[in-house]
């Protein structure tokens, strides 16, 4: 049976994409920072698959580790780095522990996690890893800095680690999602912003296309037309200008600069 691991599995675009693996029958690995896990495993064990859970901060080395040990010597088929964090306000309004949070599990923590599972797909010479990155590293993220930097990082090295790969059987993909109608607006201090009260996609959507996007071993996909757009302008209009548009949106309404 394939072993799919999937991290930030808890809620949004991560439970959905544990719910896509179940339909196709894949063994499942869950992870989470949040007791919430457990129930998410026992939802897709109903589905008729193995699911277990894995309750790990993968912010933190520990974190990594526990995950690790509960996977063991089982080769994993599918990895799905999903797990990350916001922070929306101004940068220097923001707590130094919030932001080393953000860089501790966006970047560092799955990296970490990263490595680990793409040298062993490599040593058999089989596998697949989804990223989710954003449309967010495509921009200068005026109120919400350190989130953009840290997909700007993640969707740069889901492309690097993609080609050192090609010639090994092992398949890198980056989902890069826009707003999503997931959690990630509350926990990240944003309900406040037009993004985080605008329109936003679906996360069954936006997992299912990253899903199929992995299985046929695509280097990216990004969901939604408008968001399809936004990327494509990102690569035209100055980063001043992009920095601007970012703030309008990122900006809580009582301190915009219109």
């Amino acid at each position: 049976m394939t072993l799919a691991v999937i991290t930030g599995a808890s809620t949004g675009i991560g439970h959905e994409l544990a719910r896509c693996a179940a339909e196709d029958g894949c063994e499942l690995i869950l992870c989470a920072d949040e007791p919430a896990i457990e129930t998410v495993a026992e939802e897709m064990g109903r589905l008729g698959v193995p699911a277990t859970a894995c309750k790990a901060d993968l912010s933190t080395e520990e974190g990594v580790e526990t995950l690790w040990r509960l996977i063991g010597d089982r080769e994993v088929d599918y990895l799905m780095a999903n797990a990350g964090r916001g922070l929306g306000h101004a940068f220097l309004d923001q707590q130094e522990t919030d932001i080393e949070a953000v860089i501790g599990l966006n970047v560092t923590g799955t990296t970490l996690l990263l490595h680990r599972a793409a040298k062993a797909m490599q040593a058999r010479g089989q596998g697949r890893i989804l990223i989710t990155g954003s449309i967010a590293g495509l921009m200068p993220g005026s109120h919400h800095a350190v989130y953009n930097a840290t997909k700007a990082y993640l969707d740069t090295l889901s492309w690097g680690i993609r080609e050192e790969l090609s010639d090994s059987g092992v398949t890198v993909t980056c989902l890069m999602p826009g707003p999503t109608d997931t959690d990630f607006f509350r926990r990240a201090d944003m309900l406040d912003t037009p993004v985080g009260q605008g329109k936003k996609d679906d996360a069954g959507m936006v997992a299912r296309e990253g899903y199929r996007a992995m299985k046929r071993a695509a280097s990216g996909v990004t969901t939604g037309f408008m968001n399809k757009v936004q990327a494509t302008l990102s690569g035209l209009v100055p980063d001043s200008v992009l920095a601007a548009m970012h703030r309008r949106m990122a900006e809580p309404q009582e301190k915009r600069h219109d």
